[in-house]
C-alpha cells in the first residue's frame, strides 16, 4: 500500500498487487475532480481550477505511463463503496491472475529502508472502471 512509482516516486499508488500487475488508485473527490462533489471553492478560484487541472492530467500521465508498462489500472473515487470497490478489485485480481499464472514465476520481494516495498522490486523480470 501507498506505493512510489518508479518514473516518479513522488507519485505514489494506493494498492499494488504485483503478481497481478494491477494497481489500484483511490482519488479523493476534492484534489482529482469528482463530477459529482467537486466544486470550485469561491476564494482563489483560478488557482483551485487550475489545480484540479493539473491533477487531472497528472493521473491521465500516470495511467498511460503504467498501461505501457503493462500493469492494469484501476481508480475509484473516495465516495464509492468500499465493499463494491473491494469486489472489482477481486474480480479483476482473480481474473489478471489467472491469465498470468501459466506464465508466472515466483520472485523474491525487497524492502527499502523504511519497509515500503519499491516498484522496480514488483515488477516481474525487472528491476485508479
Amino acid at each position: 500500500m501507498d506505493v512510489p512509482l518508479d518514473f516518479d516516486r513522488r507519485r505514489r499508488a494506493d494498492i499494488v498487487f504485483p503478481r497481478a500487475r494491477l494497481v489500484v488508485f483511490v482519488d479523493g473527490c476534492f484534489w482529482h475532480g469528482c463530477p459529482e462533489h467537486y466544486t470550485i471553492p469561491a476564494a482563489h478560484a483560478e488557482f483551485w481550477a487550475d489545480k484540479r487541472t493539473r491533477n487531472l492530467n497528472r493521473d491521465a500521465d500516470t495511467t498511460a505511463r503504467l498501461e505501457a508498462d503493462g500493469w492494469h489500472v484501476m481508480r475509484f473515487w473516495e465516495h464509492q463503496s468500499p465493499s463494491e470497490v473491494t469486489d472489482l478489485i477481486a474480480e479483476a485480481y482473480g481474473r489478471l491472475r489467472a491469465s498470468r499464472s501459466s506464465v508466472e514465476k515466483p520472485s523474491p520481494r525487497s524492502h527499502d529502508s523504511a519497509g515500503s516495498l519499491a516498484m522496480a522490486d514488483l515488477k516481474e523480470g525487472s528491476p485508479r472502471r
